[in-house]
């Protein structure tokens, strides 16, 4: 009886708790890229009479709210959303907010390897977030850089990109994947296409700092670096385990694109794991309709029963043999046992199909009346990277934090090629294993003073292998390799950092590296008699900068920046052999020395009360004792027979000056909270001065570039209406390595090659269905344009749809 008297007393109690239960739900507010919770966000009803804050886990309790009412969430870092009780009920209690990209471009990490404010640095950075990435939806990782409208792209083929950063490309630019450089031996002065090998759904931020880095990077960095930073494992904000993930499809119409993507992370409280996949399909490409005809593809080589013909092209617009698939792999794990330490493992794979080397399946024959090859592909391009990261944070005595960062990578790719009616097949196969050793250290404890400093370690060994394939008997003999097997190529550096805040509005960065390089390599005389055996190169190089960021006023930037940058020889500058233009051949030269260069650059910002912003920059860049490839003698001679054909005998020698400079202009206009405007230009002159103080153009200065956008958005629709245009280089301006390409430009009225200037049309579009489903769909090259980019082998795709879907869970 007593018992049953209790219960009654206490029924209201239960069911007042269950009725609260009922009614009192906690929503969690996250950042829609990283997934981890926001603090700090106000929630509201349109007519502010309830209001909420999430806490520091970014929970909040709705059931301060009614029904009906439409909930808005705010924070000064994110985007305003809106959202119904029903929708959040629908997506299990959890909303995203998308942080603003102007918040996003506060913080960079490329210039210290450590988190700075942008504001504060003298150097110009441009930086692409995961949602811009997103809204983009690039084919690769070159078709990034290029839609920034601040980089030059270079393709000689589909499965390509080279990078031009004012006036430097491929190995005098720095290329880097969460903090490690993939830059290796034989990263040559051609053009290069190891870019594509990062898989743009996994970036989290892409960062590109212009003009020289090699305080930081050390060699090769002196027209720039571009950084890639991959997403990262995101632990659990509970106890129990969290799942996530997102999968996306991409259909492109002018080379009939099929790309599937997905990743999943598992998060725990103190590690977790994310796991990615893509797979991209591209068939040949198609070309527009409107442009010069001597870029169409009116015949092409089939062997049939073992013989060469030449064919005419069904469809002169479509790039026979251009077409090739990719696969892309990434597993990364996060343990995090206190909030002081980090430990990151990650795993990296990227492998192509064959690919052909498209423009040298154009190259005319020796008589003209045909096509000079039969075959002309690069083997599957492989890369691996795995990489281990240790990062502690704490207020050490000689540290704050420190990272230490092992990585090891594998580089394979090989050159395939056979001329016309020829039953011999030349394959030569590279392979490198590089080793990385970083220790960075971050020091902010001396008053207005940070401090950052560490060391680097790099090994490269190559692997280089070259065969003769008889077609009609299969049989293979051994040939002469591109490289000399086994080189070595080391690097040891050290460097320090300082940044000093003189004032609130005066911020100075200076920094000095000491770096030496060591190549060993033993020359094979089997097949060419070497008038030398060995390379053994030891040099060293002392590289700086000076700069500061000044603000006269709140809404005016100054910036300035001396810097040095130096390119030390690899093994790819002393001891490669191939065929470099028709009728030459470069040859082995184990004579070089560092190429040094030296930069200036003057940056302005000015804000109009938040509505519009105009950004301009100047900058000059001498280069000395410059690498470049010239006439050269082999035991005397200059020519030899290579490949069947009397050539010139080239090598690269440090035999010229470079003098780099530019303009580049930037407008960001803020019309409503709808529309805006943004626009870039970029104006780079280049020349190169010989040893007899001839002078020529500089190869790898692009033509004038740049773009023009009208953007509209809001809540679920982000539109952008934009036109790309680059302008003429004409015939007098063309490099005299490009004037021999004659077949990849178009002709001029006397008759000589140049490149026309183009512009195209595009549209783009993002719709957001629920805070889960997305689609975007663009239309690019309206006007179907025919173009070739500057320097290209391949012409640019015609009209193109394209289609997406993405689903986040």
């Amino acid at each position: 009886m007593k018992y049953s008297v209790n219960m009654h007393r206490f029924l209201p109690l239960f069911v007042f708790f269950f009725v609260f239960i009922g009614w009192s739900q906690q929503v969690t507010v996250l950042d829609d890229e990283t997934n981890e919770p926001i603090p700090n966000v106000a929630i509201f009803n349109p007519d502010k009479t309830k209001i909420s804050i999430t806490d520091f886990d970014g929970n909040f309790d709705v059931s301060v709210f009614m029904d009906e009412d439409r909930l808005i969430f705010k924070h000064i870092s994110y985007e305003l959303k809106k959202a119904t009780r029903l929708q959040l009920i629908k997506n299990d209690y959890k909303i995203h907010l998308v942080m603003k990209p102007e918040r996003l471009d506060e913080v960079v990490m490329s210039v210290s390897k450590w988190e700075q404010q942008k504001k504060e640095i003298p150097n110009k950075i441009v930086s692409l977030d995961a949602q811009t990435i997103a809204f983009i939806a690039p084919q690769t990782s070159a078709d990034l850089l290029q839609s920034s409208g601040k980089v030059f792209v270079q393709k000689s083929q589909l499965g390509g990109g080279s990078p031009m950063i004012r006036g430097f490309a491929t190995n005098r630019l720095v290329l880097s994947v969460d903090g490690v450089r993939m830059n290796n031996a034989i990263f040559r002065g051609g053009n290069l296409q190891n870019v594509i090998s990062i898989d743009p759904f996994t970036i989290r931020n892409t960062e590109i700092i212009f003009g020289p880095g090699s305080v930081i990077y050390g060699s090769d960095a002196i027209g720039g670096v571009m950084n890639f930073y991959t997403k990262r494992p995101v632990l659990s904000q509970k106890g129990d385990s969290q799942i996530s993930g997102n999968a996306n499809y991409r259909f492109s119409s002018a080379n009939m694109e099929n790309t599937i993507h997905a990743d999943i992370n598992l998060g725990k409280k103190k590690w977790a794991s994310l796991t990615s996949f893509t797979y991209n399909d591209f068939q040949d490409l198609k070309m527009g309709s409107n442009g010069p005809n001597s870029y169409l593809r009116n015949n092409y080589v089939r062997t049939i029963n073992g013989e060469d013909i030449l064919v005419p092209n069904e469809d002169p617009r479509k790039q026979i043999t251009s077409g090739y698939n990719q696969k892309n792999f990434m597993q990364k794990f996060l343990y995090k046992p206190s909030v002081n330490w980090d430990l990151n493992i990650g795993a990296y794979f990227s492998e192509t199909s064959n690919y052909s080397r498209y423009d040298r399946l154009i190259r005319p024959s020796r008589d003209g009346d045909g096509l000079r090859s039969a075959e002309w592909y690069y083997g599957p391009q492989k890369w691996f990277m795995g990489n281990m990261q240790l990062k502690r944070k704490g207020n050490g005595k000689l540290y704050d934090t420190f990272k230490f960062t092992v990585a090891y990578q594998h580089f394979e790719e090989s050159r395939n090629n056979r001329d016309f009616q020829d039953i011999i097949l030349n394959t030569t196969m590279e392979k490198v294993d590089a080793l990385n050793l970083n220790l960075d250290f971050e020091n902010k404890k001396i008053g207005n003073f940070k401090l950052y400093y560490g060391g680097e370690f790099i090994n490269n060994k190559v692997g280089s292998q070259g065969s003769d394939t008889n077609i009609e008997t299969k049989g293979t003999t051994e040939a002469a390799s591109r490289y000399p097997d086994g080189a070595t190529w080391k690097s040891l550096a050290g460097y320090i950092n300082g940044e000093y805040k003189a004032k609130p509005n005066f911020i100075l960065m200076s920094g000095l590296r000491y770096s030496h390089v060591w190549i060993d390599a033993m020359f094979d005389r089997t097949f060419y008699a070497f008038p030398f055996e060995e390379a053994d190169v030891s040099t060293g190089a002392l590289t700086g900068s000076l700069g500061f960021s000044w603000f006269p006023k709140q809404d005016l930037q100054i910036t300035f920046n001396g810097s040095t940058g130096f390119r030390a020889p690899n093994v790819d500058d002393i001891g490669k052999i191939f065929d470099s233009e028709p009728g030459s051949v470069v040859v082995p030269n184990p004579d070089l020395e560092s190429e040094y260069a030296y930069n200036v650059e003057l940056g302005i910002q000015k804000n109009f009360k938040d509505k519009v912003v105009l950004k301009g920059a100047t900058f000059y860049t001498y280069l000395v004792d410059a690498l470049v490839r010239r006439d050269f003698s082999f035991n005397g001679l200059a020519q030899i027979e290579y490949d069947g054909e009397l050539s010139n005998v080239q090598a690269i020698q440090n035999a010229a000056k470079a003098y780099v400079y530019g303009f580049e202009f930037g407008l960001d206009a803020f019309l409503s909270d709808h529309w805006s405007l943004a626009s870039n230009l970029t104006i780079t002159e280049g020349i190169e001065e010989e040893e007899d103080g001839t002078n020529s153009p500089a190869r790898h200065a692009p033509p004038t570039f740049g773009d023009f956008h009208l953007k509209w958005k809001n809540e679920k629709l982000t539109t952008d209406l934009f036109v790309n245009y680059n302008g003429e280089i004409a015939y007098d301006d063309l490099a005299l390595s490009e004037r021999s390409k004659d077949y990849i430009y178009a002709a001029d009225t006397n008759g000589n090659p140049y490149a026309p200037s183009w512009y195209t049309l595009n549209f783009r579009s993002q719709y957001a269905f629920t805070n889960n489903l997305n689609a975007i769909v663009s239309l690019e090259n309206i006007t179907n344009q025919r173009y070739r980019t500057y320097s290209s082998g391949i012409v640019a795709a015609g009209s193109n749809l394209v289609v997406g879907f993405g689903y986040h869970f």
